[in-house]
């Protein structure tokens, strides 16, 4: 299974949360470096307890909504 890391950037939703992950890609003629961002949505039983800056990892899953395909395995608090 695929595994994707990023941050929280919302938590309203009841058992979802979405995460966004970013990557960087090459220009294929200038070389240049750029970043790409994508947002994903993922399920997790207790979106209570992430709150929004977290750091978490998502799991691809069999699709369990419209556009629900992933799902939390890990995540942990980033406190300043």
């Amino acid at each position: 299974m695929r595994t994707k890391t990023g941050v929280i950037t919302s938590n309203k939703m009841e058992k979802t949360i979405v995460v966004m992950v970013t990557a960087y890609k090459r220009h294929p003629k200038y070389k240049k470096r750029y970043q790409v961002s994508k947002k994903f949505y993922a399920h997790c039983d207790d979106s209570t307890k992430f709150n929004i800056g977290d750091e978490v990892t998502i799991s691809e899953t069999k699709p369990t909504s419209k556009l629900k395909r992933w799902k939390v395995v890990d995540g942990e608090a980033i406190t300043d």
